[in-house]
């Protein structure tokens, strides 16, 4: 099994990981380790996580954010990491 994370989600890490590292020195990597920590516990978990909209949702155990998936064939793709803080209609639009 391989996961792939789209353009789109990796903008999504690449923005909060830069928003946590103007909040305080070395956390935008401690955020960045933690998120492709849960990512990576897809080779076990996948599709066993809630659908939301169309997508499986994983929640991230030490940030507020949830990570969308799909699954295809071998293949976990990694749609969007979006902060559970924004108002539900932002991430409704988004999927």
């Amino acid at each position: 099994m391989n996961i792939e994370i789209l353009d789109e989600a990796e903008n999504d890490i690449v923005n909060a990981m830069r928003f946590y590292e103007a909040q305080s020195n070395n956390l935008g990597t401690y955020f960045l380790d933690s998120i492709l920590s849960d990512i990576d516990s897809l080779y076990i978990y996948a599709a066993i996580h809630t659908k939301v909209n169309g997508y499986y949702r994983l929640l991230s155990k030490r940030f507020p954010f949830a990570i969308y998936y799909k699954l295809k064939g071998d293949v976990i793709f990694i749609y969007a990491v979006l902060d559970c803080r924004q108002n539900p209609s932002t991430t409704q639009k988004r999927l």
